[in-house]
């Protein structure tokens, strides 16, 4: 019976494969600008082999969005678990996050927002779940070992922190031809953290700013 059917072992593993040349495509490209007809020729299959496993490039653009954002909290997961600090934390996954997002050229979350709008209303909806939560457990930690100040409002300000991090990407407040992500989320991290910091957290932040800079 299974013999009669090998491709069956397949569709797991080209369902991967779509997923990963697709994401690579839209990160590079843009969501708008590749086509089904794009990711087949990139990868050397018929167009209908996509087609069996998305029904639509709705359903391909829904599946590659929400692996990356698994991706990306599985990896972010594991720095919270590893770092010695709040701080470094931050840094880490700052760091963690650009390396995922080096090949983005086309403002792939403007993108999103403009041509696929309740998928990008869901994912924000999901990373505010996610980073509000991560946040929430980082200031307290930080409070706990003195790094950030006691009166800090841990609720407030992981709000505030998502509310900055969702607005630099915001093209239209700073268009990319000026500003460079990297630049923008080092700076804003550090305007971030210098807000809440004790003396003792002061100190890791200038330690992590001034080996960021040699």
């Amino acid at each position: 019976m299974f013999l009669k059917f090998p491709n069956l072992y397949l569709h797991p593993i080209m369902r991967e494969k779509i997923i990963h040349k697709s994401a690579e495509l839209f990160l590079t490209l843009g969501f708008k600008s590749v086509t089904m007809d794009d990711i087949a020729h990139e990868m050397g299959i018929s167009k209908k082999t996509i087609y069996v496993h998305f029904a639509n490039k709705t359903k391909l653009v829904e599946a590659v969005t929400f692996n990356l954002f698994d991706t990306i909290c599985c990896g972010i997961d594991d720095i919270c678990e590893n770092a010695s600090n709040p701080i470094e934390e931050l840094y880490s996954i700052k760091m963690f996050v650009m390396q995922h997002l080096k090949n983005e050229t086309s403002s792939p979350q403007y993108q999103l927002k403009k041509y696929y709008p309740k998928i990008h209303n869901e994912l924000k909806y999901k990373q505010f779940e996610k980073m509000h939560k991560s946040v929430q457990e980082s200031l307290e930690h930080g409070v706990v070992t003195d790094v950030f100040r006691g009166t800090i409002d841990v609720d407030f300000i992981s709000r505030m922190y998502f509310t900055g991090m969702t607005g630099i990407k915001d093209n239209m407040f700073f268009p990319p031809e000026h500003y460079e992500m990297n630049y923008l989320m080092e700076s804003y991290l550090e305007y971030h953290l210098r807000a809440i910091v004790t003396e003792k957290g002061l100190q890791i932040l200038n330690k992590f700013i001034t080996s960021n800079q040699s």
